[in-house]
């Protein structure tokens, strides 16, 4: 389960820096397209810090055999921002 908190953990990072770089690209050229972004990684942002939260609040209600499918998920999705903040910058 720690592990499971620990990408989510590192998963609120990557996307508070993705938020910068949508808001820093959605100031300089004014288009809409980055506000959608913006608005997107805000709400996966929001999404990753319940299930932080949850992870560690919940710890004795998940059974062992769900550990390895919530660290699945969570690995996975820092795979797909960190690629997706790759292809940003």
């Amino acid at each position: 389960m720690d592990l499971a908190v620990a990408f989510s953990s590192l998963n609120v990072i990557v996307l508070a820096g993705l938020l910068y770089l949508y808001a820093r690209i959605t100031w300089r050229s004014r288009a809409l397209y980055p506000v959608g972004l913006l608005f997107f990684a805000s709400l996966l942002l929001l999404q990753n810090l319940v299930t932080a939260y949850s992870y560690v609040a919940m710890t004795p209600f998940f059974g062992e055999s769900l550990l390895p499918y919530l660290l699945t998920i969570s690995v996975l999705e820092f795979g797909g921002l960190v690629a997706l903040t790759r292809v940003t910058l």
